[in-house]
Formats: C-alpha cells, structure tokens, sequence
C-alpha cells in the first residue's frame, strides 16, 4: 500500500496558494490580504514565512521556473513537442499566458530593482539555451544560436496568438514554422502534426 503524500508545509501552502491566485487573477489585483485569507491565516503567519509581498511575488516566479524534462526522444522531435505541449496547455480552461512575461507587463516600473525582469530573461534564455543545446551539440547545425533565437521566438508567438484568438491551433502553426525552420536548416524532420479541433468555449 502506498504511503500517503508528505503533508504540506506552512511555507509551501503559502507559496502554492499565491501561485494559483497571482496567475489566474494577476500579481497587482491579489494582495497578501487575500492570500492570507484563502488559506485561513493571519497577514503577520505570512509574513513569517515571505517578509514582503515582493518576496512571495520571486518566490512565485522562481517556483514557475522548471526546466524540461530529460529525453531520449531525437533532438528535433523534441523540439517540435515543445509545441504539442504548448497546444496542449492553450487548451486548458485555466491557462493565462506566460507567467514570465505576465509579471513584468504587470510590474513594469514598480519592479525598480529588476529582480522580476531579471527572472523572466534568465527563464526565456534557459529556453532558448535548451533549443540551442539540442541544435549544435546532438543536430550540429551551423547557426544555432540564430536557430534557437527564432524557435523561441515561435513560442512566445504563439502563446500571444492564444490568448488573443483563444485557439490552441496557434500552437500548430508555430510547430509547422518551426518544422519549415529545421528542415531548412537541413534537419530530417516528419510530417506536419493532423489538425486538431479549437477549444470549446
């Protein structure tokens, strides 16, 4: 019989809960108030555990920076799954954009000390360092960096397209550019991904 899952700290409670509501509902409209009273506690137990709203707010943002998973996927299957995933999460009822990119259009100039800003260059080029990795070291390809500059760029294109359009097909055009891209750049590549259906609303 399985044990049951370790019981969740204060600290990660916190954490968990301000993650939900600063993503769904935007960092500037959800105050240490709120979070302190969804989960039943008081401001200065928060306080304890993240002395500043600024604090939970990296806290949040350094919790959002995962890194793909290891693969033995070929290199340019597992790029174009990035892709698939992407379409995968446009159509969850519950997706709001890049957390990253959220935040520093959120902030903008109350972020005084970059350390926002900060985290989302550091997670966009971890991103595009990944694409790269798999471009020139397993691909070989000549201009890797260009390469991995312009997936990277189809990502967020299509992240954008998403949350204008609300249609997880922008997910499948950009992995049809991003095939184009490393065929071109003289990759063996397969077929274009079969159409799938828009989200329903």
């Amino acid at each position: 019989m399985a044990s049951p899952p370790p019981k969740q700290t204060m600290k990660e409670r916190i954490l968990e809960t301000a993650d939900r509501l600063f993503y769904l509902q935007g960092i500037r409209a959800i105050g240490v108030d709120t979070i302190a009273a969804e989960i039943g506690i008081s401001k200065r137990t928060l306080y304890n555990h993240f002395p500043s709203k600024d604090a939970l707010i990296e806290a949040y943002l350094q919790r959002r920076f995962v890194q793909p998973r290891p693969s033995d996927k070929p290199p340019a299957e597992q790029i174009l799954a990035t892709f698939d995933s992407l379409e995968r999460r446009f159509s969850a009822k519950d997706f709001r954009g890049c957390p990253f990119v959220n935040a520093v259009a959120e902030l903008g100039p109350e972020d005084e000390d970059r350390t926002v800003r900060n985290i989302a260059i550091a997670f966009k080029e971890s991103r595009r360092l990944w694409f790269r990795n798999l471009l020139l070291r397993q691909l070989g390809v000549a201009d890797a960096e260009g390469l991995a500059t312009q997936l990277t760029l189809l990502v967020d294109g299509s992240i954008a397209q998403d949350l204008v359009r609300d249609d997880p097909a922008m997910a499948r055009a950009a992995r049809e550019a991003a095939r184009v891209l490393l065929a071109n750049a003289g990759i063996k590549v397969g077929s274009p991904a079969p159409a799938g259906k828009k989200r329903a609303g």
